[in-house]
């Protein structure tokens, strides 16, 4: 049977509406109108015999079919752009392109503002999306092209990922300017007396406190917040303690009145990596964003000695 013949052009608009979310955002990606994406569209469903795409609230989402093929889709795109990347000088300043980067709230608030001051001034046409991912998630988006690159604690992944050390975040402990604590460094019988705020997104025991039952101790946890800054603004106004990675601590201090210490634990700094897909290391204008990201977090994290 004769080969159905395709614009291949047409896969570069599966792959932005997939990635974008939708037909308007894919449109202003490509610099296309939203009509003509939707007329490629329409023809990428007659030729795989498939709707591709279902809207699912403000969003589409793609269909089985699309899931399959999404990924040889973007691996062959990106395959041609790096081979004409790679017979062209890289330069930053004409980069258009949208990344998006997997991190939790601490990482976020810590490296995104210096990562948007040298993104303004060597590459002003890049886009930035920050959103939260699941460790079960991590492998799959970055694999699938919804995410550009990951930035979390160690994680078991798989061959096509590769990794790359960032830092290794030592914790430390908040709290109120005008605490009893606060006058002398903390020590560890006093910590342990303490009251404590824990932070856990879905209201689990956090970390440290499975850590310190294991070891047949218990802290008192008044309080279980979702997010640090809320944590902090309740330390800054009450006795309570908070214990959280220093580069955050130290960001937090300068806009809320508290006062930041060593954990007088005996704990490793918990280590950070940063993950994408391994097909994609070779990419001029991935590994560049991927080097300024882990540039700027690595100089926003802060090294304070370890607790007593």
């Amino acid at each position: 049977m004769p080969t159905r013949r395709i614009d291949l052009n047409l896969f570069r608009v599966l792959d932005a509406i997939h990635v974008h979310g939708g037909i308007s955002a894919a449109a202003r990606a490509l610099h296309l109108t939203q009509p003509a994406v939707t007329h490629s569209l329409n023809r990428l469903r007659e030729h795989f015999g498939d709707p591709l795409f279902v809207r699912q609230g403000n969003r589409v989402v793609p269909t089985e079919r699309t899931l399959r093929v999404i990924g040889d889709v973007q691996q062959h795109l990106r395959g041609l752009q790096a081979s004409v990347q790679r017979e062209l000088p890289f330069v930053p300043g004409a980069l258009e392109m949208s990344f998006t980067i997997g991190c939790r709230d601490v990482l976020e608030s810590i490296a995104l503002p210096p990562l948007v001051r040298r993104l303004a001034e060597k590459a002003p046409g890049v886009r930035l999306v920050s959103r939260r991912v699941t460790a079960g998630e991590l492998e799959r988006d970055l694999l699938a092209g919804t995410l550009d690159l990951a930035v979390d604690r160690r994680q078991r992944v798989g061959t096509r990922i590769a990794s790359e050390a960032v830092i290794d975040e030592p914790l430390v402990v908040a709290m109120r300017r005008d605490h009893p604590l606060a006058k002398y460094p903390l020590r560890r019988p006093d910590y342990l007396a303490a009251s404590h705020v824990a932070v856990s997104p879905q209201g689990e025991p956090a970390a440290l406190d499975v850590l310190l039952h294991q070891d047949g101790r218990d802290r008192d946890v008044r309080l279980t917040c979702q997010h640090y800054f809320a944590a902090c603004q309740v330390v800054a106004a009450s006795d309570l303690l908070l214990t959280l990675p220093a580069g955050y601590a130290q960001s937090l201090a300068a806009m809320l009145p508290l006062v930041v210490q060593a954990l007088p634990l005996k704990l490793k700094p918990v280590p950070i990596h940063a993950y994408w897909s391994a097909a994609r290391t070779d990419e001029a204008g991935h590994a560049w964003l991927r080097g300024e990201i882990m540039a700027a977090i690595r100089a926003a994290s802060v090294a304070l000695p370890g607790g007593r």
